[in-house]
């Protein structure tokens, strides 16, 4: 009879399941796991390092740039912290935008999380249906800010502009017939909350579609059950967010216990976990995109009935309207300076964080009253739960290291800044 023979695997950086470059170096007991090792670093792109030398505004694209999946709530994050520090507060139909496309933006996040886990643990079907639905709301990014991923679409005092009255339209082309760009664009006729609120109507069916195909899937539950389970005081004690703490059974979310921008006004509900293993966390994030679902759509609502202003007054923050700036040679002056040299922050230091689709997203401000930040520090939700990696998979076979990878909803742009 053949011994068992111990193992030392390298698990990525290459592997399709690592979710770009997490190196995990696995020691193996035959086919279980005795130590998860994960080594970091190799996105390291010094984003902490390089706004020390940005003026407060540049550094918004580079906060896109941290989990590429939800760029907006990394922005809102960034832009809290800022506004804390000067003080600013934002015009309420601002705070409204911001709570809609954070929870567009969880939508995006979750769906692409969802299509991503059932394909690592081998369901190739659901990556399929929930880029259709990712489309749709990738457009509205783009109508919004003119790109479809890194929109650095929130600014320190509110949003970049007010939310546009038309979607851009499918034309007739080589691989597009008129007919079909006539039904493409049927929902497209109207302005971005036109086509938003028909999202809102219809991802409910989309929804249960992916229920179908997974919730009760046989293959599916035997595949997550049981598996990484962290119990309550351990979600705690390793410092865990989001959907990774309320799915061990927590009912801890920013947005009811630290409400920030609209999140005080809109009604929803915090879906919490009872075993807190990977199937637990899969149904807590299933639920969150029904609740967000809700939330956009009394952000519509509000939105449609309260015009106003979407940016601070405070032209030493904001930018001047362009037709005030050619008008008056004050507003010249704020623009020429607020472009030039940038926002003058007062010494100090603050720390805000928003409820990200991943959990506690964190910004930590030092200013020392210059143009640019004395210091900045990222506190990455995914870094956290990458930590816990070694305790969940302890005593798992490899094939379920795909699987609390997949749960974990790991992005590495976040986790090596």
């Amino acid at each position: 009879m053949a011994d068992i023979r111990n193992f030392t695997l390298n698990f990525g950086p290459q592997h399709p399941a690592a979710h770009g470059v997490l190196r995990l170096v696995l020691e193996l007991d035959g086919e279980v796991v005795q130590r998860a090792d994960p080594h970091i670093g190799l996105l390291h792109r010094a984003t902490e390092k390089l706004a020390e030398t940005r003026t407060w505004v540049q550094s918004v694209p580079y906060m896109d740039r941290l989990d590429y999946v939800s760029p907006m709530a990394n922005e809102h994050a960034y832009c809290l912290a800022v506004e804390k520090l000067l003080g600013v507060e934002v015009p309420e139909r601002g705070k409204y935008i911001r709570t809609m496309f954070d929870e567009v933006t969880r939508i995006l996040n979750h769906l692409l999380w969802i299509g991503c886990h059932a394909l690592d643990v081998g369901a190739m079907t659901m990556a399929l249906y929930t880029f259709r639905e990712r489309e749709d709301l990738m457009d509205v990014y783009e109508a919004v800010s003119g790109a479809r991923l890194h929109a650095a679409y929130y600014r320190p005092g509110g949003v970049y502009r007010d939310l546009p009255d038309r979607m851009p339209q499918y034309r007739e082309s080589t691989w597009t017939s008129a007919k079909k760009a006539g039904e493409l664009n049927e929902n497209r006729s109207g302005s971005l909350l036109d086509f938003l609120e028909d999202f809102t109507n219809r991802f409910p069916t989309y929804h249960s579609e992916y229920h179908t195909l997974l919730t009760d899937n046989r293959i599916w539950k035997q595949r997550l059950v049981n598996i990484g389970v962290v119990t309550p005081e351990r979600a705690l004690q390793m410092g865990f967010s989001g959907a990774m703490l309320r799915g061990s059974g927590i009912a801890w979310d920013l947005r009811k216990k630290q409400p920030y921008a609209a999140y005080d006004k809109v009604d929803f509900d915090v879906p919490v976990g009872v075993n807190g293993d990977s199937y637990d966390r899969y149904l807590v994030r299933m639920e969150e995109m029904l609740q967000s679902n809700r939330i956009i759509k009394q952000c519509i609502d509000w939105l449609r009935k309260n015009p106003g202003p979407v940016i601070s007054d405070n032209h030493k923050v904001a930018p001047p309207s362009r037709e005030g700036m050619k008008s008056n040679m004050e507003e010249l002056i704020h623009h020429f300076k607020l472009f030039t040299e940038g926002i003058h922050i007062p010494p100090g230091e603050a720390y805000a964080a928003v409820e990200h689709p991943k959990g506690e997203f964190g910004i930590y401000f030092i200013s020392d009253g210059a143009n640019k930040p004395y210091r900045m520090k990222i506190r990455a939700p995914g870094y956290v739960h990458l930590a816990g990696m070694d305790e969940m998979s302890r005593g798992h076979m490899i094939a379920d290291v795909v699987t609390i990878i997949g749960s974990q909803d790991i992005v590495f742009g976040e986790i090596d800044r």
